[in-house]
């Protein structure tokens, strides 16, 4: 029997719920707005800033609905416009 396929246990693996990695992606783009902030307006920061925190604490029941995948990948679209997140952290663009 190959060595992968013994019948030792395999360690257990922290997996993260949908509804956690759906609300580490809105925190990250909160850090990367914070980073940015010298660069918008007082006023933006704030929108955008309520904006988040009202996502992040409505995340729980957002990602029950049954089209949550389609309006949390829109939602995190529309907040990369602001944060550039998806430049930052894109594995393609690194030279």
């Amino acid at each position: 029997m190959p060595h992968f396929l013994s019948a030792r246990p395999l360690q257990a693996i922290p997996v993260l719920s949908l509804i956690d990695f759906y609300r580490e992606e809105f925190v990250k783009h909160q850090e990367c707005l914070d980073a940015q902030r010298e660069y918008f307006s007082e006023h933006a920061i704030r929108s955008v800033e309520v904006a988040l925190c009202r996502i992040i604490s409505e995340i729980d029941a957002l990602s029950h609905k049954a089209d949550a995948d389609e309006v949390v990948a829109r939602l995190l679209k529309e907040f990369d416009v602001v944060t550039r997140l998806s430049a930052w952290t894109d594995p393609l663009r690194i030279n």
